[in-house]
């Protein structure tokens, strides 16, 4: 597109013109993405706010092998696989055994 032969004002109306175009696109491409996550989200059995909000993963490890909870944060958990999570490593540091955070 040769756009040398647009005056300024010209340019201006068509620059105004292709943001609100792209305004308006980005909405729409905004709602498709949406509703292509919550399908995805649904098929797996969650919802969507439930995977962007983390608690997906906190509802599957609790499904499957916590072996270690925090006292007091029953949302603290983990499973004795991987690294330690961080509030592991600071409940040890504070002098407490890991035995104490064992599930039955």
């Amino acid at each position: 597109m040769d756009l040398s032969k647009y005056t300024s004002d010209e340019l201006q109306w068509l620059k105004k013109d292709i943001d609100k175009e792209l305004t308006s696109r980005r909405k729409v491409d905004v709602k498709k993405a949406q509703q292509e996550l919550k399908s995805v989200a649904e098929r797996y059995g969650f919802t969507l706010n439930e995977l962007v909000s983390g608690q997906a993963v906190k509802l599957a490890l609790a499904k499957t092998d916590v072996r270690f909870r925090h006292p007091e944060d029953a949302d603290k958990i983990w499973s004795g696989r991987g690294r330690k999570p961080v509030w592991i490593k600071e409940w040890e540091a504070s002098g407490h055994s890991l035995d104490e955070l064992r599930v039955e």
